[in-house]
Formats: C-alpha cells, sequence, structure tokens
C-alpha cells in the first residue's frame, strides 16, 4: 500500500458473492454451459477500434493512455454495494449504522455524511496528484491502472474524492465504492473491489473544548517535521488527533469483529498522511493489516480550502472476515491446468497486460495465473515467460477439451495483442 490504502478490499470472501458480475464475474453459468458446446478464436481478445471509450453515457477520446478493456467496461455500474442485501451492501449498511448512533452532530442528527454512489471515473489529478502522490510513483503507472486516456482513469482508490468533499466544505464524511486496479490473478485478487474512507477535520475550538485550559492551546506552530508530527502541528493537536482517530477506529473494529479483540498499531508511511499507522487485529491466530490511517498533511488540507483546520482519515478493512456467514465457498469442482510459454517483445511487454487479456478470455473460469520459469537464450539474450493458468468452474467439472480452446484462444490472443512469440 504504497501510495493508497485498500479500504475493505474485495479478496477470498467469494467470486459468485462478490465479483463484479452476477455469476462468477464477467463469463457466467450461461456462457460456461456454451464452453461445454464450443470454445472458438472468436474469444480472442482484440484491440478497440473505436477512438472513444465509451462509459456511464459519456465518451472518452482514446490516446496512448487507453488500456481499459471491455471486460472492465461491462462491470462498472454495478454497484453491487448498494444493491440491497447484498454481502457487501449488508456491511456497509452496519458501518454506517455504526456512526450514525456513535458520533451526533450539534443538532442532534448524525455527524458523518455517506457518499456511495460517486462516479468511479475521475481525473489523474483526483486520483493522485490532490493526494501529493509524485509524479514518478509506480502506483501511476499504465500497469497497474485502468486509464480512459492521459485525463481520466477508474479510480483505484476511494481516496481520490477525498479533495473535493473536503473543499465542498464537509467536516466528516465516509466515501463508499468500487476501485480498479491491475493486478495479478489468484483467489485474492480481483481488478475490480471496494473501498471505505473515513475523514474528520477538527478546529481549534472542537478539538480542545474538552481539555483543561485547552484555550491556551493551538492547532499550528512554525516548528520542525519530526517522525511523529508535521512541521504545522503542534504536538498537543496531533496527538489528541491521533488519540481520537485511533479510539474511533477500535470502537469500529470491535463492533465488527467483537469484543475481546487484540489489536496493535504499527508506524507506516503514506504520501498524503503524516504521522501514518496501520492498525493490525489477531485474526484466527496471525496479525492481520486490517486498516491505514494517519493525520492529513496539512498542505492537501489547505488546498482543500480548510487552512484552519486538522483531521484524520483512515481507510482499509477486509470485508472477507466481516461476514463469514454470507460466503458461498470455493468452487468444489476439480482444476484443469495448462501451461504458456512465449518469447517476449523486444519492449513494452507488462505481465498486467497478459493478466488481463487472460481475463477478457477467461474470464473467471481462470482461477489463477503464475509465473513459474523466466528463461534468457544465451545467444539471442531473447526472455521467455512460462505461466501455469488453472481453470476451475464454479458449478460444475471442466473438461480438458474444452479448456483447451479456451487455452489456445489465450495463446493466439497473445500473439496478436502483445506481440509476444509463441512457444506453444
Amino acid at each position: 500500500m504504497a501510495a493508497s490504502w485498500n479500504f475493505m478490499r474485495v479478496v477470498h470472501y467469494s467470486k459468485t458473492v462478490l465479483s463484479q458480475g452476477v455469476q462468477i464475474g464477467g463469463i457466467t453459468s450461461d456462457l460456461g454451459h456454451a464452453l461445454s458446446r464450443t470454445i472458438t478464436s472468436s474469444f480472442v481478445a482484440k484491440t478497440p477500434t473505436s477512438n472513444t471509450v465509451e462509459l456511464l453515457g459519456k465518451a472518452y477520446p482514446r490516446d496512448d493512455y487507453s488500456n481499459v478493456t471491455e471486460k472492465i467496461l461491462s462491470k462498472v455500474g454495478k454497484n453491487l454495494h448498494n444493491q440491497r442485501y447484498h454481502p457487501l451492501w449488508l456491511i456497509k449498511e452496519r458501518i454506517k449504522d455504526h456512526f450514525y448512533k456513535q458520533y451526533i452532530g450539534r443538532f442532534g442528527t448524525p455527524l458523518f455524511s455517506v457518499y456511495d454512489d460517486l462516479s468511479p471515473v475521475v481525473t489523474v489529478e483526483q486520483n493522485f496528484d490532490r493526494l501529493l502522490i509524485p509524479q514518478d510513483h509506480p502506483s501511476r503507472r499504465k500497469g497497474e491502472n485502468y486509464y480512459m486516456n492521459h485525463i481520466h482513469m477508474l479510480r483505484a482508490h476511494t481516496s481520490a474524492h477525498q479533495w473535493d468533499l473536503m473543499h465542498s466544505g464537509l467536516d466528516a464524511f465516509l466515501v463508499v465504492g468500487d476501485v480498479y486496479r491491475r493486478d495479478t490473478i489468484d483467489s485474492s485478487h480481483y481488478p475490480i473491489f471496494h473501498q471505505m474512507e473515513g475523514v474528520r477535520l477538527f478546529s481549534n475550538h472542537e478539538l480542545f473544548s474538552n481539555i483543561k485550559d485547552g484555550e491556551s492551546l493551538q492547532l499550528f506552530e512554525q516548528g520542525h517535521r519530526t517522525a511523529h508530527k508535521q512541521e504545522t502541528h503542534t504536538m498537543e493537536a496531533v496527538r489528541l488527533v491521533e488519540f481520537n482517530l485511533k479510539q474511533v477506529l477500535t470502537k469500529l473494529v470491535t463492533n465488527l469483529f467483537g469484543d475481546g479483540l487484540e489489536i496493535r498499531w504499527v508506524d507506516c508511511y503514506f504520501p498524503f498522511t503524516h504521522p501514518s499507522f496501520e492498525m493490525e487485529i489477531n485474526f484466527q491466530g496471525e496479525w492481520m493489516e486490517v486498516l491505514g490511517c494517519g493525520v492529513m498533511e496539512q498542505q492537501l488540507v489547505n488546498s482543500g480550502g480548510a487552512a484552519d483546520i486538522i483531521l484524520w482519515l483512515f481507510g482499509n478493512v477486509h470485508w472477507q472476515i466481516l461476514a463469514p456467514s454470507q460466503a458461498q465457498p470455493l468452487s468444489k469442482y476439480p482444476p484443469v491446468i495448462n501451461d504458456i510459454s512465449f518469447w517476449l517483445p523486444s519492449e513494452k511487454y507488462s505481465e498486467n497486460d497478459f493478466y488481463d487479456l487472460v481475463r477478457t478470455i477467461g474470464g473467471d473460469l481462470v482461477e489463477k495465473v503464475v509465473l513459474i520459469d523466466k528463461f534468457t537464450h544465451p545467444k539471442t539474450k531473447k526472455v521467455s515467460h512460462c505461466y501455469r493458468i488453472t481453470y476451475r468452474h464454479l458449478e460444475r467439472t471442466l473438461t480438458q477439451l474444452e479448456v483447451n480452446r479456451l487455452h489456445r484462444a489465450i495463446e493466439e490472443s497473445a500473439v496478436q495483442e502483445l506481440g509476444v512469440e509463441g512457444r506453444f
């Protein structure tokens, strides 16, 4: 989590329940049955011919940054977290209810506003620049994100909305939404997952009003940056904000996981907070990181129009352990495993391009892709990769014949779209 945290990242929960498709992601059970009849080269991924990307009623001009696939575009707008009684919705509502009951504003209304329907299409400025993420940071790479073009992208984190909501004058809010990142293919990764962010702003009065002699304390000073505070913050302010943040989050996870929970805090680094922390809980005998948080960089707060304010923010609780009774198990049917080897092109090869291609063709019939071998030819210096692809259906046993047809489609597409030289 170098540049952003994955709040409520969907991992093991269940591909049927949590993938962006209604059944096993992009390839549903209907297509699975069709596979039993035939899988032909019509499944080969093809480079888009249109010069625009159409999404949610808008058209975005393509350029050399455009890399979002039709498979991913087909998932946008499903909004599983807003589908009544869906496990994601149930968890979201449980957290909302906790915040609504625990934190009441001056007029008896909930202190925290909740935003769960913001567009997943954001600008690169919103996703990176406004969070102080450096231009050369690896999280900006095309290989890590889904770009509509060099200006617009699918949000990689709900943090992309923080600046705008602060700028609108809000002082306490939660943001929930689907986020998109290019990633490896296995049981704990999916290119679409969900996050929630929480932000709380404090004025001088709000922070010190209940402190003895608090009227003499200040939020800001012209000091020095240390491991424990920013140069513009007083130590008293940071300690109180940190205490409030950790208290809020301890109450939240205790509400979610129950009493008797073992919690520990670990110092860490995020570009947009200092100091920064990760919470870990002891889950089934192992320490698991469940959220990242910290005191927002004052430069970012000031740019959002709140120069006399100090604030905390948090993100990242793993949803797959919140409601296990609603999760469906992984497939009980046996896997079918095929390997694919090819020589890489001389330049512009990205492993995530290959993973996207496999997802586009195989959907969630592909359970895992693992790079099992790299080889450099001693004379030509050409590099070869060998990947092991695990195919598995959620509802029935796949046959080797139908998997072979799907596998050949992947081979053909890799040659055509990635410029590799097959060793099939």
